[in-house]
């Protein structure tokens, strides 16, 4: 299927993926790396709980408020403004994703380009080692075991389905899941932070816009 690309983003990405992806690279395998070990994190952390409380359940959709709260405010600072120690983000993300994928570009051409948009193999190690883990052993020393294996749980389950519905926004209409109901909202709303005019100004949340909605950032654009 032909995809048009304006002239500059093609030029931008034959250079980036000259530079950047190697020869052995793998889009699916890439994307099963993430699924199977996040699948795998849940599967051991719900299989670790013990005498569940049901005022333990709390936990997942505060995790989740939690989660969508880190991934408002990690995409409206480091991702798009430059900070101490995290230039790395801030270049991949503004500098290169950015001008990869354009609100007039946002389609990937090929499997091979699923390496701008999934987060690197070594994230997921981060995510988990830098991120849950630290939080999960405060909520254990706070609360209960149970507690923290539930936070480690839905954390990492809100990573894979950041990671899903990500793919699933440059896959557009092309894919099952591109084409479910829900999907074309959420895609419209992050085509419209691809406007370099808008970017840095609306529609932070990758996943679902709640904290666009509480903070006033999230932009419908013209109806």
């Amino acid at each position: 299927m032909s995809i048009s690309v304006p002239v500059p983003v093609q030029r931008f990405r034959e250079e980036y993926r000259a530079e950047h992806i190697g020869p052995r690279y793998r889009g699916w395998a890439h994307f099963a790396f993430t699924s199977l070990g996040s699948l795998a994190i849940i599967a051991i952390s719900i299989a670790m709980i013990r005498e569940l409380r049901v005022i333990e359940l709390v936990t997942v959709p505060a995790a989740f408020l939690f989660a969508n709260l880190a991934e408002y405010l990690g995409h409206r600072g480091p991702m798009h403004h430059r900070r101490r120690g995290l230039g790395l983000i801030h270049r991949r993300h503004t500098l290169q994703h950015h001008r990869f994928y354009t609100r007039e570009a946002m389609l990937c051409e090929s499997t091979r380009d699923f390496q701008m948009i999934l987060f690197p193999p070594v994230m997921l190690l981060f995510f988990l080692g830098g991120v849950a883990t630290p939080v999960a052993l405060l909520l254990y020393w706070l609360s209960t075991a149970n507690v923290a294996l539930l936070f480690t749980a839905t954390a990492m389950g809100y990573f894979l389905t950041y990671e899903v519905l990500h793919l699933g926004y440059h896959l557009g209409d092309r894919s099952w899941l591109g084409r479910l109901p829900f999907m074309a909202h959420l895609r419209r709303h992050h085509m419209l932070h691809h406007d370099p005019a808008l970017m840095t100004v609306c529609n932070f949340n990758i996943t679902f816009p709640i904290c666009d909605r509480i903070f006033g950032t999230s932009h419908r654009g013209a109806s």
